[in-house]
């Protein structure tokens, strides 16, 4: 299993209240969910009307295929220019540990 997250740093320069910076977002949280199928949501700076931080996490089996989600979910968000990207910071980790213990500990007779 590989997870790929990070957290995006914005700032949305024409906003003038905390509900003109909840519709920028709304816009680019559910544009990133429909496009890329990904979790992302607001996580801090909740109550400055200029800056947002949203964070993101996506699932697959794949390092490479994670990997390219990621840079083009960060691409998307840059591209739609509704607000500015100051900074990110992003994390691939696979986790295959896990993974082994659990495919033990069941066996092809058990059933679900």
């Amino acid at each position: 299993m590989v997870v790929g997250y990070g957290t995006i740093y914005l700032r949305i320069p024409e906003s003038g209240s905390l509900k003109s910076k909840r519709s920028v977002l709304n816009r680019i949280l559910k544009r990133a969910q429909n496009e890329f199928n990904v979790s992302i949501a607001e996580t801090g700076r909740l109550d400055n009307h200029q800056f947002a931080e949203v964070s993101f996490a996506v699932v697959g089996n794949d390092s490479r295929y994670i990997n390219g989600k990621v840079d083009h979910l960060l691409s998307f968000i840059e591209d739609l220019q509704v607000a500015d990207v100051l900074d990110t910071k992003t994390e691939i980790m696979v986790v295959s540990s896990f993974l082994e213990s659990t495919d033990r500990a069941i066996s092809e007779d058990d059933e679900f």
